[in-house]
């Protein structure tokens, strides 16, 4: 695939596949003729993988960390799985801490609620 269709399918800019590759959170991806990337099944499965552990919060550091392991093979795979292991813990902690903010803010609403129905005369209940 091109840089334009794997850009297009993942909804990822040019600019930042070419730039996860330049920083090392992706393998470098095999050139064509001329150089030009041709993106092939593995490398959209990074991309996947590298889109999704980004959504989720997971620093660039540690992936760039996690592929330089996996790079220099299978006697990485404990370094590796521990990476996993920390930014699992990580995420599940932020997890928690939006929970707590999302129970605080139903807490608020609820409170805002509870105080419009006060000031109408049918307890809030419209007509």
């Amino acid at each position: 695939m091109t840089i334009a269709e794997v850009s297009r399918q993942y909804d990822i800019t040019p600019d930042t596949l070419r730039y996860y590759e330049r920083i090392g959170l992706i393998p470098p991806v095999p050139r064509g003729r001329g150089g030009v990337r041709n993106y092939d099944e593995e490398s959209c499965r990074w991309i996947e993988l590298m889109k999704c552990m980004r959504r989720a919060g997971v620093q660039i550091e540690a992936l760039i960390e996690y592929v330089a392991l996996f790079r220099q093979g299978e006697d990485t795979a404990q370094a590796r799985k521990q990476i996993l292991v920390e930014q699992r813990r990580q995420l599940v902690e932020r997890m928690e801490d939006m929970r707590q903010s999302l129970e605080l803010l139903d807490q608020k609403i609820r409170s805002y609620d509870q105080w419009a129905d006060k000031l109408t005369p049918d307890g809030g209940r419209e007509t």
